[in-house]
């Protein structure tokens, strides 16, 4: 995973570099979410893993199954991925470019795993403390794992706070066991 990382980075820098000069940043994001989805997809892959296939038609294909919302630019870098290849990255390409525009505008992607749904109080309650944790702007996803008997898990790239009954459980028990 590293190494394709390693090579898809440049054209996730090309890709942020190009659409914050153009002052597209969202509609890049957007551009390449799409692109990501439709190389993600198996009955896509299996079409644009055919030998016989060139460039031209490959980047044909992905340009009638986008529609209108790939634009001429977004066009031109798939041509470009398809041309050394690239196509298949373009998942990874997505995630460094959202983690680029995260830099650049300062917010934190957050997951919020409870055992029960948050009701919007909790949810703000959390934002606020994990705003000054962190200390930049957090757009929050929550979801439902009844497995972590009650409290919260929280995830925001790398850092993990376990604060579920399951991870108390957990960490008594190995302390008991050791």
């Amino acid at each position: 995973m590293a190494e394709l990382t390693t090579i898809a980075r440049p054209y996730a820098k090309a890709a942020f570099v190009f659409a914050k000069e153009q002052g597209d940043l969202g509609k890049w994001e957007k551009m390449l979410g799409l692109a990501a989805a439709v190389a993600g997809d198996a009955t896509m892959r299996a079409y644009l893993d055919q030998p016989e296939l060139d460039d031209a038609a490959k980047v044909s294909a992905f340009a009638e199954v986008c529609g209108d919302e790939l634009d001429e630019s977004g066009c031109n870098f798939v041509a470009q991925l398809a041309q050394n290849k690239r196509l298949p990255l373009l998942p990874i390409i997505l995630q460094l470019f959202h983690e680029l525009l995260a830099q650049e505008q300062r917010f934190t992607d957050v997951e919020l795993i409870s055992a029960f749904d948050l009701d919007d109080a909790a949810t703000e309650k959390l934002v606020t403390a994990l705003k000054k944790r962190l200390g930049t702007d957090v757009n929050v996803t929550t979801s439902v794992d009844q497995s972590l008997i009650g409290g919260v898990l929280v995830r925001a790239g790398d850092t993990v706070i376990d604060g579920s009954l399951r991870g108390r459980l957990n960490r008594l028990a190995e302390q008991l066991n050791s």
